[in-house]
């Protein structure tokens, strides 16, 4: 007997691929431009750290609860439509019969291979084959709202804690030659913190772009593109937005 083929493919990443990708990239986007924003300020180092670990755990939380939310409707949708379907089957088998029956039709199969296609799948699994050809419903793309929340919130923390150890080992690095460098380009004291995570973050953003195109099989340069310049700009405008109350203040 033949043994069955499972062949793989990269759609099989999609769900928990998103909810990393999204938790990843905004913990280390909006923990970055929230450091560099309270750093614009010239607090000093333990307020720049505090800060950014509140917003770390407020963000993985914010991530969690978010993706449990959205992922949860997906669910309550997809579960509301399959005990339509449910009902539909016990109620009027025929006309489900011939709905699938035009379904196979519009993909290019003739009217009697596509009564046969029908009458055989539904006789195996009449909802598992609606679920699939008429609602879009597989068990690769279901909702999964617990998966999606923990990913998104470890992920979240892990690109979090990338920006918060450049603050936590910022003052043991040897830095004077560069803050020199930085003292002659702007006045304010926090210019190579800020330089440090800024330059670090980018580096993540590009690793991470880099990752997920690779997992998911699409353009890296173009992911690396897209999610490196978002990045740049949110650091960019929060800076701003620091300097300028810091200058107020």
């Amino acid at each position: 007997m033949p043994k069955t083929h499972h062949e793989k493919h990269r759609s099989q990443h999609t769900g928990w691929l998103r909810a990393a990708v999204l938790g990843a990239n905004d913990g280390i986007v909006s923990t970055a431009s929230l450091i560099i924003g309270i750093a614009a300020t010239n607090v000093d180092n333990h307020t720049i750290l505090v800060t950014g670990t509140a917003g770390l755990v407020a963000g993985a939380m914010s991530m969690a609860a978010g993706e449990y939310v959205s992922v949860s409707s997906q669910a309550d949708t997809e579960n509301a439509d399959l005990e339509r379907e449910r009902r539909e089957l016990e109620n009027n088998h025929l006309h489900e019969v011939h709905e699938l029956k035009s379904i196979y039709m519009d993909r290019g199969l003739d009217p009697n291979l596509a009564q046969q296609v029908a009458e055989q799948l539904m006789a195996h699994d009449a909802l598992g084959a609606h679920a699939r050809d008429e609602l879009g419903i597989s068990d690769i793309f279901s909702a999964r709202p617990i998966q999606a929340a923990f990913t998104s919130a470890f992920t979240f923390s892990i690109g979090a804690a990338l920006p918060l150890l450049m603050v936590i080992v910022y003052p043991f690095l040897q830095m004077e030659q560069f803050s020199l460098f930085m003292s002659n380009l702007t006045t304010l004291e926090a210019a190579p913190l800020i330089s440090t995570v800024g330059t670090m973050s980018i580096i993540s953003l590009v690793l991470l772009g880099g990752l997920s195109a690779y997992t998911g099989g699409s353009s890296i340069v173009i992911a690396i593109t897209r999610i490196t310049f978002w990045g740049v700009l949110a650091m960019i405008v929060t800076a701003g937005v620091g300097m300028l109350f810091g200058a107020v203040g």
